[in-house]
């Protein structure tokens, strides 16, 4: 081969390498992750600042290789959602858990399949602060024309519980269920099956919880002792579905449960051990995208910034609430006042604040860290009315943040839940 030729076919090996390398990064930018409320966001961003250059680059591409197909969000109007590069300012992002195993005969057959958790999280557009409201999945709500998988739509329903959203038009109609109810926009949003739950427990090596007296549960398998345990596997999964096991029995109960253990998941990804462990974080974030099931406005520069925005909020400005609810026949309403005042704050930024207790699954853990919590007028070892919180005492604790209305809305004291700063202990079902 003359001299002439030997340079030519180098160039074009170059331009070959240059092509392939292109094409890999590119494949890189598509969509991607995000995961139990401010979970997986940490975490994603920790795989791509953490590791060196040649090992981010491999994690971040066999994360989004894990990754399933994603699904298009709409609009009122039924317009898609374009994509998002940067996040810029508040933000809002729906979880989804589903009740349907995804198939996995390890949890039965069922018929239909149903958002049993529904979670949105708000943050605050100067990045301060967090909120996370958990919707009652028997909540009866207006549920608007939703698209249908098969093509065409669904019509309206004017009173039906939100856990069937799923059903009726996937996740697309939770989207535009909650937007409808909240007033707020919901640019992205992923589901999660139950084995997600297991595998993200598994990834930072269980999450402690406080249990304020022994719980079996024969419906989930859920058997813990009364105590500090720490929970990954079957019986994480467990642990966040029961509803027999604690507080009244009910699915309010539940919802204080998961507070419980969310608000230990979030102090245990945000603590020192966790993100600056390489192998915890590239862990969690492949199980996260590896189990749900995402927006396509998801890839991996939104996330990145949607980490960068949460990684440095205070544990004491992340707050867990329920939706505001009363009982009705055959499950829960809104209560629209309290609720109104809820959804403005969050519109506004405005800070909220929490007056009303932890709710009926959970009391405050009398053995929290010094400093940790506070309360309305009350010790942090006292509920609202003054009584002992102790495990097994048959009070809601006070929740954390509550009290001074100077600092931002003061929420009604029928409002429950708690921060992230908080320490609780799930409750035994009473009866």
């Amino acid at each position: 081969m003359s001299e002439s030729r030997r340079h030519e076919a180098a160039r074009r090996g170059r331009r070959s390498t240059l092509r392939d390398s292109v094409a890999r990064h590119g494949r890189l930018r598509r969509s991607t992750p995000l995961r139990t409320i401010l979970t997986t966001l940490a975490a994603v961003v920790a795989v791509l600042v953490v590791s060196t250059t040649s090992v981010a680059a491999f994690a971040a591409w066999d994360v989004v290789s894990s990754a399933k197909k994603s699904v298009h969000l709409v609009d009122a109007k039924g317009d898609p959602i374009p994509s998002i590069g940067a996040v810029d300012g508040a933000v809002n992002v729906l979880l989804a858990g589903s009740d349907s195993g995804d198939g996995n005969p390890a949890y039965g057959s069922r018929g239909e399949n149903l958002n049993d958790v529904t979670m949105l999280l708000h943050v605050s557009a100067d990045h301060k602060s967090a909120t996370v409201v958990s919707f009652p999945r028997d909540m009866f709500v207006s549920i608007p024309s939703c698209p249908s998988p098969k093509g065409g739509s669904y019509s309206a329903m004017s009173y039906q519980k939100i856990n069937t959203t799923l059903t009726y038009g996937g996740l697309p109609c939770t989207v535009l269920t909650v937007e409808k109810l909240t007033g707020l926009t919901i640019p992205y949003a992923a589901m999660i099956q139950f084995d997600g739950v297991i595998e993200m427990s598994n990834a930072v090596g269980g999450v402690p919880v406080c249990v304020a007296g022994d719980i079996r549960d024969p419906y989930t398998g859920l058997n813990v002792k009364a105590g500090n345990n720490v929970l990954e596997g079957s019986q994480a999964l467990a642990f966040l579905r029961t509803r027999h096991g604690v507080g009244d029995g009910s699915d309010l109960g539940r919802i204080s449960n998961q507070q419980v253990f969310l608000s230990s998941l979030v102090r245990t990804i945000k603590s020192a051990d966790t993100l600056a462990n390489p192998t915890k974080v590239y862990a969690l974030a492949k199980a996260a995208v590896s189990n749900m099931t995402l927006s396509d406005t998801l890839n991996i520069p939104t996330i990145a910034s949607i980490a960068v925005a949460l990684k440095n909020i205070d544990l004491n400005k992340v707050v867990f609430v329920q939706y505001p609810n009363h009982y009705v026949a055959d499950g829960v309403a809104p209560t629209t006042d309290a609720a109104d005042e809820l959804f403005t704050a969050l519109k506004n930024d405005t800070p909220i604040t929490l007056t009303g207790n932890t709710g009926v699954g959970s009391v405050v853990d009398p053995n929290a860290p010094a400093g940790s919590t506070s309360g309305s007028g009350a010790s942090a070892g006292t509920d609202a009315a003054g009584s002992s919180s102790t495990p097994g005492a048959t009070g809601s604790g006070s929740a954390s943040g509550a009290g001074d209305s100077s600092s931002g809305v003061a929420l009604p004291s029928d409002v429950h839940g708690q921060t992230a700063s908080e320490y609780t202990c799930s409750k035994p079902f009473s009866g």
